[in-house]
């Protein structure tokens, strides 16, 4: 390992007249936004470094579900087996040197000062009675002397290490603590014993994560954008593709406001590009369009959300088509429309699988549909659908596997005006009115505005004087005087 760091720090310095920084780290050949700089091997390391962490604090911020959770190796793996064989290859050891006559203690002691370490970690500076307890029971020189004398009784300790247990684990341990009094074997509760102590050391782990996170917010906004800052200080062209993502959103609005009906459009202001530029990374291309670098740590969950709303516009599309195509006669029938919402949901469940083929689906969909709204029509005295009906509801739910579909636009439109809606009333606490059609889905819908909302507010206060420089230039270059946010 040291070798090759040394011929990495040779080789730049042998040839730092031919390297220059790279442009992004997801981007190929770029022009660059500044002159080359030359990048060190220690350049390089601490940069990932300072990203890695970044990613870990953002994640704490933005991911309310955050939690630390045990490594989890794949089952079957090779490293599975590997741990499991050395794991059981030192209980068994374990267990071989407690059977021998006289018995040696030395790793036990070895697992009993583990033991101790730990629980002397969950105390908090109030705790003084409980720090007397253990260090005075879990005396590792008195423990080893007893041991030499043969007078170690290991069962007493084991009581007293789970009484200890029970008084500092949380209540959702208290179950998995009153288990341990069932074993009887030492070895076999030893080993469940530092279990226990690992999953409680995650659980105070998570309850600071949870308690520190309200005062986190603005250390996480300075901290990710200093890091972000040292980051484009050793990569020039780090911006190029948030630039490029803001200065299409900004032409885009500009050619809308162009073919507008008013003579005298509104003016366009920073505020409103950033806005439009975040919704329209819920209609990217990701596979083929590089995403801006500034949200690259929320590209999965800007995916998620798009599958989410392309989800929703579907589903709203076909729930509007049944109650516009069959009439009064199932507008006020209860559970209804729950019912075919829950159908029409479990349908779409695999939509964005590469094996879903959405056509048949849609085929299947509408065919299950006529069938349930039949029985729900013949339930409540009704005449069921004729055949002219059925064909009709048939024949426009399959149309919605077209993105053009008038009705799909129709909910698509209405969709992004309300998560735009709520972008630029975040800081209102009176909750916006549900679009015309998608009554049935506003449970969804308002889940889905709350995320987005929360991800995009975090992403402006961290990189909001990075976008300000970029829109001052786009704004200055057509002769805009105020770009004021």
């Amino acid at each position: 390992m040291s070798n090759e760091a040394d011929h990495i720090e040779s080789g730049a310095d042998k040839d730092t007249s031919e390297q220059s920084v790279t442009p992004s780290p997801h981007r190929g050949s770029a022009p660059q936004a500044s002159p080359p700089r030359i990048v060190s091997a220690e350049d390089i390391m601490e940069t990932a470094k300072g990203v890695t962490n970044m990613v870990l604090a953002h994640e704490i911020m933005v991911n309310q579900s955050f939690q630390v959770k045990p490594p989890e190796l794949p089952e079957g793996s090779l490293e599975r087996k590997v741990k499991e064989i050395v794991h059981q290859a030192f209980w068994d050891y374990l267990e071989a040197q407690l059977k021998e006559d006289p018995p040696q203690y030395g790793h036990v002691i070895q697992q009993l000062a583990e033991i101790k370490e730990t629980l002397l970690s969950f105390l908090l500076p109030g705790h003084s009675h409980l720090r007397s307890q253990i260090e005075a029971v879990l005396d590792l020189t008195l423990i080893q002397q007893q041991a030499e004398k043969q007078a170690l009784d290991v069962g007493a300790l084991s009581n007293f290490i789970i009484e200890m247990m029970g008084s500092l684990c949380a209540p959702c341990r208290d179950d998995d603590v009153s288990k341990l009094k069932e074993i009887t074997e030492f070895v076999p509760l030893l080993k469940a014993i530092l279990s226990l102590l690992d999953l409680m050391k995650l659980d105070m782990a998570n309850f600071a994560v949870s308690s520190i996170r309200p005062h986190l917010m603005q250390q996480s906004v300075e901290y990710e954008r200093n890091k972000f800052q040292e980051f484009l200080d050793k990569q020039p062209n780090a911006l190029d593709y948030t630039e490029k993502w803001l200065k299409d959103t900004l032409e885009n609005m500009r050619q809308v406001s162009s073919t507008a009906a008013s003579s005298a459009p509104p003016a366009i202001l920073p505020a409103n590009v950033h806005n439009q530029a975040y919704l329209r990374l819920l209609k990217w291309e990701h596979l083929s369009e590089p995403f801006p670098e500034t949200m690259l740590m929320d590209q999965t969950r800007f995916q998620e959300m798009q599958q989410m709303t392309e989800k929703l516009v579907l589903l709203s599309s076909i729930l509007l088509i049944v109650y516009t195509t069959t009439g009064e006669a199932i507008s006020g029938l209860p559970g209804l429309m729950e019912m075919l919402k829950n159908t029409v949901h479990a349908m779409l469940a695999d939509m964005h699988t590469l094996s879903f083929n959405l056509q048949e689906t849609l085929v299947t969909t509408g065919e299950k549909l006529c069938m349930e709204l039949n029985q729900c029509l013949t339930k409540h005295g009704y005449t069921t659908l004729s055949t002219d009906q059925k064909n009709t509801l048939m024949g426009q739910i399959s149309a919605t596997t077209h993105p053009e579909n008038t009705v799909r636009q129709l909910m698509d439109s209405r969709v992004q005006s309300y998560l735009l809606a709520t972008l630029e009333c975040s800081q209102h606490k009176t909750p916006l009115p549900i679009p015309g059609g998608l009554a049935p889905i506003s449970k969804e819908l308002k889940e889905l505005s709350v995320r987005l909302s929360c991800l995009v507010n975090f992403n402006k206060l961290v990189f909001s004087p990075f976008y300000q420089k970029i829109l001052q230039k786009c704004f200055s270059s057509e002769g805009c005087a105020s770009t004021e946010t």
